[in-house]
Order: structure tokens, then C-alpha cells, then sequence
């Protein structure tokens, strides 16, 4: 079950929570605790994402911090009536009814805010449904209990004996076994990714095997029989006076000599990093050595589901600003292809940034010397297709990826029919300001079609990187002009609503007044900005023309006649406001501002147009 995903940017303090409940097949169940969810006014519901073989359902949901906070509540409490974690069995690991309850800031919020949510939200839990608690990630109350995977170690079997042990003291609730609820933690974090990659095998062992070498916690070392498969060497333990190097055939006669060499090679810490993996540096003899994984940011492992009939390399890439998702299946294809295992694609759980896929997108299209300088959509569906994301699952880019570019409005949500009758009726907007800003944004859209057909044609191979930025640059125009179709519409509201003011005493007029002035100085800015606009679009169609791709040569021309046309139109509506405004240091200024403008577009249009006539 998946919920389409409407983003706005004019919205507040965003964050995003990303519950997980240890419920994956009862559908009745997931949909009382999703109700709930969406019970709470201010709460979008994203993506509601089961899986059968691990039981277990990813929820997320974004709002303001007070309905997220409650709606958080409200899932973790509707979870612990239904669901009974003694009876529980799945390929993930656990510990609670509610597993973990992470918050993300999205827009306009600190990861402290974020912090102080969890810890609000936790001791809520603790305190009125008596399920312990631990806080993790950047919540965490300790070190110790900032990594999840330590938080919930020893799963719900281990739990009793965990909450016996004074370090494992909740930091909300009960430190008592609740059978039926486990425990949560609940968390800040930076928005996490979690990606599976599908493998033509139903061995767990060759997704750990990849996994294991990838992950940032790395594996045991081994040697001997390591080739292809790394798992079926001998595990390399420390000896007195033997330290093997992980990653090398070094061996140091000291702790303290293999530290060294360690930072000498690779440029980090290895008493910290044998710390992190719960080993003491000082007391290392007879522990196993560890190999580091390839990636930082990036936990991995192997399991088998069974609805998809293959294994899986389960991975959580908690900041795929770092790790990207691309990267690390392009590392599990050689990996693979080491192995003689096939990667048949791979599955995306939950919604996905769209910078990701966007970096995703751009990086398969330049290794296939394609322009990048094409739509947002048509970038996302390049990763999809490249990455395989629709292998197992149907990955619908309209609900999977969060912040995706979309234009929004009421006239450019309109067909092409359905906004020229709009145009046409007895109204005073959409006018001409809108059919300015449609102009240039055709003008840039023709101007990015005659570089991104020249990219891929030999002649133009050593231009590549330009011809790219270019095609990205009238990509990003044509999207903020679109964006003026209905900016410029609304760029009047001020003026009626100073308009619709009381006029009924002296200090009534003088407020009002003002406000229509003011209402009529941002009415002439936004149709300056669309007029700036095509002004760029003209120098694109110039360097379009400057390519000299004879078969889209034309284009170029229609493109700087489109932009010119826009640059004169939103000027008009300039002009008609300026008078309004009654400042004559406002108008002034406007008005050498728009002289130049429009000398200019002049100039460069007819510059074009003649280098058009003099290809034919």
C-alpha cells in the first residue's frame, strides 16, 4: 500500500518520521495503525511500505513538529493493542512491537529540534503505555547508545536479560520485560535510505558476503581460500607480538606499531575503530582482526525473501549525501561480478530523496556521454531504469521520491487546450505577465532541445561538459518560468487585498493606501523577474545558435523570438504598475532598469535571427 506524496515549499518547520512496525502480513493491522496516523490533522501520510518475510512495515509520514509528535504516539500506542511481539517471527531484527521511531528533519528544522522531539515523544511512550525506551542516533543520552545496532542487540529474545543490566537501564519506562510490547527506540537521524540490491541466488551467504564487504563495520579478516569467495578463508585472529593489518599482509609486533602504520595508510583512528566494534585496543589477543568495508555510512547484511524468491543485500545508508545509493550498487556489481553472481536490480523501501536520484540519474547519463541538462523526471527515471528499482517492486517516482521538483499551481496544472480557453475568457488573469513568462520558458525549452541534440553527435564529443552545463542551465530557467505562469497571476493578490481593506476612518485610508502602493510594487517586481528571466534566454539561444548544429538551427531562432517576445510582454505589466506605486525613486530606477533590458534583448535577438538566415 503506498499514498501519493504532495510537497509544498511554502510549508514551515518540517520533519519526517519513519516508524517501523513488527507487523508485515496482517494488512488489517497495518491499516489500523496507519489510520490512526492519519487521524491526526497537519499529518501526510508518505509511503506505507510491508514486507511478508520480514514481517515488518516501514511508515512514513511528514507534518509540523506538534501533529507528528502525536501521531507518532498515537501509531506506537495503536501498535502495542495489536500486535503481540511474543508470537513474532521475521528476517529483520527487532526488538518491540514499534522497532524504532526515528524523526528526520526535512525543512526548516535542526536535528536538535528533531532530538528533543524524540526525547518528548519517548518519555510519552514510557510513561503512559509502560514500554521502555531508548533513545538513539543523535537523541542518544550515551555514546554507547548512538548506534542502533547496539540499542538492539540481543533482539526481543535477549531483551529480559538486557533490561536486567543497569547499563541497559531504559531512558524511558519501565526497566521490566514487556512481553507483548518489547521495547522502541526512538531516535534523531539524518534522513536514512534503505536499499536492497537482488541478487539471481537464493544463498544468504553470497549477500552477506558482498554486504559484509561493503558495510562500514567491514568483516572479519581471512586468509587462505579467499578467492572468489572471501567467507570460506581462515578468520586471521591477533597473537602476542602479531598484529596483522586488516586490510594488507602487514603485520605489526605491537598494537601501538599497527595504529600507526594505520593512520600512516588510511587516516583514521584504529584504537576508535576497534572500539566501536565493542573490542578493547589494549586487550586484543586472541580477538579476530577486522578488514574495513568499503563505504562509511553504510550497514549492511544478507537475507532471503521468499516473496521475491532471491537474496537480498539489505543495506541502511544513513547519509547518502557520503554514500550515495549509486555508488554502492556499482561497488556490489563488480563485487558480484567477481563472484560469478548476477545483480538483477534493486529495491528501494520507503520514499528516497530526490537528490539522490538525481546524482544517481546524472552519473548514468554521463557514463553514457548523455546530456544531463534534461527534465527532473526524465533524470529520476534514467536511475530507475539503470539502478533497477522496478525488479521486484513497481518504484512509482510521483510517491517514492520526496522533494521532487514539481511545478504547482492552478494554470500550469492546466493542458495546453484547457489554458489557452483560460486565457480567453472574460477574466483579468491569466494575462499577459503569464503569457510572458510561457514565452520564455518555450524559448529555454527550445534552447536546451538544440544543445541536447548536438550532445552525442562526434563533433561535439570534446564539448561534452559544455553542451551539459548549458542544456542544465535552460533546464533550470524554463523550470522557474513555468513557475511565473501563475506567480504573475498572483502577484495582483496584494493589491485587492489592500483594495478589499476598510476605508472607514483617516487612519483606515492611510493604511490602506499604503498597502495597495506596496500590493502594486511587487505586482511590477514579478513580471521584472520573468522579463530577467527571458533576458538569460536569450544568451542560451545565442550559444544554442553558436554550436552551429545546422538541423536545429531554426529552433534557435523560434527559441530567441520566444524569449524576446516574453522579455517585451513582461515589461508591458511592468510599465502598467509603475504609476501606481506613487514613488518616483521606485520608478525611476525601474524604468533605467528596463530601458537596458530591453535594448539589449533587442540587440541579441536580431544578432541571432541573422546568424539563422545565414544557415539556410
Amino acid at each position: 500500500m503506498t499514498v501519493h506524496f504532495f510537497y509544498s515549499r511554502d510549508m514551515n518547520k518540517i520533519i519526517e518520521c519513519v516508524p517501523n512496525f513488527s507487523e508485515g502480513r496482517d494488512q488489517d493491522v497495518i491499516r489500523q495503525i496507519t489510520d490512526v496516523i492519519e487521524s491526526v490533522r497537519g499529518v501526510q501520510l508518505l509511503d506505507v511500505d510491508p514486507g511478508e518475510s520480514t514481517n515488518r512495515t516501514v511508515v512514513t509520514f511528514i507534518g509540523e513538529p506538534e501533529p507528528v509528535k502525536e501521531a507518532a504516539f498515537r501509531a506506537v500506542q495503536k501498535a502495542a493493542e495489536l500486535i503481540d511481539m511474543s508470537n513474532h517471527k521475521g528476517e529483520h531484527a527487532r526488538f518491540g512491537a514499534t522497532d524504532v521511531c526515528p524523526f528526520v528533519p526535512v525543512a526548516n528544522a535542526t536535528m536538535e529540534e528533531c532530538a528533543e522531539i524524540a526525547r518528548q515523544v519517548g518519555e510519552r511512550i514510557g510513561k503512559e503505555l509502560g514500554i521502555p525506551v531508548y533513545l538513539y542516533e543523535n537523541a542518544a543520552s550515551t555514546p554507547q547508545r548512538r548506534n542502533l545496532a547496539d540499542v538492539r542487540s540481543g533482539e526481543y529474545e535477549g531483551l529480559a536479560a538486557k533490561l536486567a543490566k543497569p547499563e541497559w537501564k531504559p531512558d524511558f519506562g519501565p526497566a521490566v520485560f514487556n512481553r507483548k510490547s518489547g521495547a522502541t527506540a526512538v531516535g534523531a537521524r539524518e534522513f536514512l535510505i534503505a536499499y536492497n540490491i537482488n541478487l539471481n541466488t537464493t544463498d544468504r551467504r553470497y549477500a552477506n558476503e558482498i554486504a559484509y564487504e561493503m558495510r562500514e563495520r567491514g568483516r572479519w579478516k581471512r586468509v587462505g581460500n579467499v578467492e572468489p569467495f572471501y567467507y570460506k578463508g581462515e578468520v586471521a585472529y591477533f597473537e602476542e607480538g602479531k598484529y596483522p593489518d586488516g586490510n594488507s599482509d602487514f603485520v605489526a609486533g605491537s598494537f601501538e606499531e599497527l595504529a600507526a602504520h594505520y593512520r600512516e595508510n588510511y587516516g583514521t583512528d584504529l584504537a576508535k575503530r576497534y572500539q566501536s566494534l565493542g573490542l578493547d585496543p589494549e586487550n586484543l589477543v586472541g580477538s579476530p582482526v577486522y578488514k574495513d568495508g568499503m563505504f562509511t555510512h553504510l550497514k549492511g547484511i544478507g537475507w532471503v525473501v521468499d516473496d521475491y524468491h532471491c537474496a537480498q543485500i539489505s543495506l541502511n545508508l544513513t547519509n547518502y549525501k557520503v554514500t550515495a545509493p549509486h555508488e554502492v550498487l556499482e561497488a556490489a556489481r563488480e563485487l558480484a561480478r567477481q563472484r560469478g553472481i548476477v545483480i538483477t536490480g534493486s529495491e528501494a523501501v520507503g520514499v528516497v530523496p530526490f537528490e539522490a536520484m538525481r546524482q544517481a540519474g546524472h552519473f548514468y547519463l554521463r557514463r553514457m556521454q548523455k546530456s544531463t541538462g534534461i527534465p527532473a523526471r526524465d533524470i529520476v527515471t534514467t536511475a530507475v531504469q539503470a539502478m533497477g528499482l522496478n525488479d521486484v517492486a513497481e518504484f512509482d517516482i510521483g510517491r517514492k521520491v520526496i522533494g521532487m521538483p514539481v511545478a504547482q499551481g492552478p494554470l500550469v496544472g492546466l493542458d495546453v487546450a484547457g489554458f489557452v480557453d483560460e486565457v480567453s475568457r472574460d477574466t483579468p488573469a491569466p494575462g499577459g505577465g503569464s503569457i510572458a513568462a510561457l514565452a520564455g520558458a518555450l524559448g529555454s525549452a527550445l534552447a536546451s532541445m538544440v544543445v541536447n541534440l548536438s550532445i552525442g553527435k562526434g563533433e561535439y564529443d570534446s564539448r561534452y561538459e559544455e553542451l551539459c552545463e548549458l542544456a542544465g542551465k535552460a533546464q533550470a530557467i524554463k523550470d522557474d518560468l513555468v513557475q511565473a505562469i501563475d506567480a504573475d497571476t498572483e502577484a495582483f493578490n496584494e493589491v485587492l487585498a489592500g483594495i478589499r481593506m476598510p476605508r472607514d476612518t483617516p487612519e483606515q485610508i492611510a493604511i490602506r493606501s499604503k498597502t495597495i502602493q506596496a500590493g502594486y510594487k511587487v505586482a511590477a517586481e514579478v513580471p521584472l523577474r520573468t522579463a530577467e528571466l527571458c533576458r538569460q534566454v536569450l544568451d542560451l539561444c545565442q550559444q544554442a545558435a553558436d554550436i552551429g548544429n545546422q538541423a536545429v538551427m531554426s529552433d534557435a531562432g523560434v527559441g530567441a523570438l520566444m524569449a524576446y517576445a516574453g522579455v517585451q510582454g513582461a515589461i508591458h505589466n511592468v510599465r502598467i504598475n509603475l504609476p501606481h506605486t506613487k514613488d518616483e525613486a521606485f520608478v525611476t530606477k525601474m524604468k533605467a532598469t528596463l530601458g537596458s533590458l530591453l535594448s539589449e534583448s533587442k540587440e541579441v535577438c536580431e544578432s541571432i535571427q541573422q546568424q539563422v538566415e545565414r544557415s539556410y
